[in-house]
């Protein structure tokens, strides 16, 4: 790959942290480059992992998830360098962003995760975020895998009624 087509995927992966006040997936920001078909996956991977190493992108785990996070290093460094997207690009990218941005919010505003606790147990730790904090935040003992499993994968849908729940029994009770 030439270099120059290297900085530019770095350049636009930083454009798109930089556009959005929440982490990415890694699928969230493959799906945007791969569909506006800016660079091939093996690209995007490799930029990504770059950008982490040097500092310009933070990068999490949560669960199998990674979520990326420009830096202070990454914005100043985009700052320096975004006029090497086209504006067109831009364009694009930031037309992507606020269609979907809702879309792109809510798949990272409540993870889920589980862990092998004590024998015989799993335990689930479901959370809603909103700007970057935690604002509610439940663990779950079950037995089995498979429940840790199926409560991760229903919290996105069940999240807003249990929070909402919670919080009106706890306020007017």
């Amino acid at each position: 790959m030439q270099p120059e087509s290297l900085m530019l995927n770095k350049l636009i992966i930083l454009y798109i942290l930089n556009n959005v006040n929440f982490p990415l997936t890694n699928s969230q920001l493959t799906d945007l480059i791969l569909d506006k078909e800016y660079a091939s996956y093996f690209n995007i991977q490799q930029s990504l992992a770059d950008l982490v190493e040097d500092g310009y992108v933070r990068m999490d785990t949560v669960r199998s998830d990674s979520l990326y996070k420009i830096t202070d290093s990454g914005k100043e460094t985009l700052s320096f360098f975004s006029n090497t997207i086209s504006p067109a690009i831009r364009a694009e990218i930031d037309e992507y962003l606020l269609e979907k941005e809702l879309n792109l919010r809510e798949e990272v505003s409540v993870p889920s995760e589980f862990f092998e606790g004590k024998k015989d147990e799993f335990v689930t730790r479901l959370r809603v975020i909103e700007r970057g904090s935690s604002i509610f935040e439940i663990n779950l003992a079950v037995p089995s895998r498979e429940e840790a499993e199926l409560i991760c994968r229903n919290w996105k849908e069940a999240s807003s009624e249990l929070y909402e729940l919670v919080l009106a029994r706890l306020l007017h009770h």
